[in-house]
């Protein structure tokens, strides 16, 4: 039987892709023990874009699917035992982020379903998951939480590295290499989140596979340009966002402002800039002399888009996370099972630098066995 520091970590992000599992421990060393993916059903996945904008009966949609998405993130869970050979009792804890339904920062409140009490009950784990709002409740965004989980696996002491999470939404880690520089980190703003709306309203896939798409393409100048004035990339951090404000709705108001009707291929290859943009001007705007920058998140497979940064970024390498020994797929399940260990630990889980709360905080809520 292996020890007790095993520790699941959950995770289904802003693009809807599915659950992400991860078996790890931290001690006496770093250790990726087994992964595991799975895919929301499809009328799972329905149910929650039903709900990411508002509309009739919330209460009741929500307060089933947070069962649902319980029961979901448990069946993951054990799976993902089965999986390794492991049983509950191996485990630890669960560190479950949950399902983002709503992130409003600016009126100090985020949403998260996936029902922690089911998840507990049907694992027979412990469970650690709310992870975001106790940081809220201090003043912070309560997002990124994962730079914490940056420093302490990925920080060097011989080079400045910056770590991009390309998910839904886009964010990144400042990590320098002066022990005493504090660490930053901030939403840089869309990741894959319109290029997969775009995608899916006109050829109905779900995600632009390696960017073949955009590749097609041309950058439309007055598309990009009218994204870029969003006042959201020019605010300093702390900031957070979501698909509150990057939306297929969004992307439309901003077609309508053209001088002409554009080619949806264009479009495609427009959007991949912005979000390639976005994240090398923030990136830029630290003047860091060199710097090693490691993608993760389902947008670091986007050859073209992996392309487009490193066009962007003179002067820096860009590479995934695969090169830190860590794949990029499960950077952000991998950070919530840390972010459960914290927990535990009673130890903080958030950076006051990135998040903008009053000071460190030990996050979560434990749901016992």
């Amino acid at each position: 039987m292996m020890p007790a520091s095993v520790y699941i970590g959950l995770m289904s992000g802003t693009s809807l892709d599915g659950i992400d599992a991860v078996a790890v421990r931290f001690e006496p060393h770093f250790q990726l023990i087994e992964t595991h993916s799975e895919a929301l059903p499809e009328s799972l996945n329905q149910r929650i874009r039903g709900l990411l904008a508002p509309g009739d009966n919330e209460i009741d949609r929500l307060g089933m699917l947070d069962l649902e998405l319980g029961k979901a993130f448990a069946d993951a869970s054990n799976n993902l035992l089965a999986k390794c050979s492991l049983s509950s009792a191996d485990i630890q804890a669960i560190g479950s982020h949950g399902q983002t339904i709503r992130h409003r920062p600016e009126h100090n409140f985020t949403l998260q379903s996936g029902d922690p009490n089911t998840i507990a009950e049907h694992t027979g784990i412990m469970t650690v998951a709310d992870f975001r709002r106790r940081d809220m409740a201090a003043g912070g965004q309560g997002a990124p939480l994962v730079p914490a989980f940056h420093n302490a696996l990925f920080r060097s002491t011989e080079t400045n590295r910056v770590i991009v999470n390309i998910g839904g939404m886009a964010n990144l880690t400042v990590l320098p290499a002066n022990a005493d520089a504090e660490v930053l980190g901030y939403d840089t703003g869309p990741g894959n989140v319109l290029m997969d709306s775009w995608i899916n309203e006109h050829q109905q896939l779900s995600h632009d596979k390696d960017g073949d798409w955009a590749a097609q393409g041309s950058v439309i100048p007055q598309l990009l340009e009218q994204m870029l004035s969003l006042p959201f990339f020019h605010e300093p951090a702390p900031k957070s966002t979501g698909r509150e404000q990057f939306n297929l709705i969004w992307i439309q108001r901003m077609l309508v402002l053209l001088d002409q009707a554009p080619n949806n291929t264009d479009v495609q290859t427009t959007l991949a800039e912005l979000t390639a943009t976005s994240i090398a001007m923030a990136i830029k705007s630290h003047q860091l002399d060199s710097a090693e920058v490691y993608l993760c998140g389902g947008g670091s497979h986007n050859k073209y888009l992996q392309q487009r940064i490193q066009t962007l970024l003179p002067g820096y390498t860009v590479a995934t996370t695969a090169a830190l020994d860590l794949h990029p797929d499960w950077v952000e399940a991998v950070a919530f099972a840390w972010l459960a260990k914290q927990t535990l630990d009673n130890l903080p889980g958030n950076m006051p630098t990135v998040t903008g709360a009053s000071g460190f905080r030990t996050l979560g809520a434990i749901y016992p066995a």
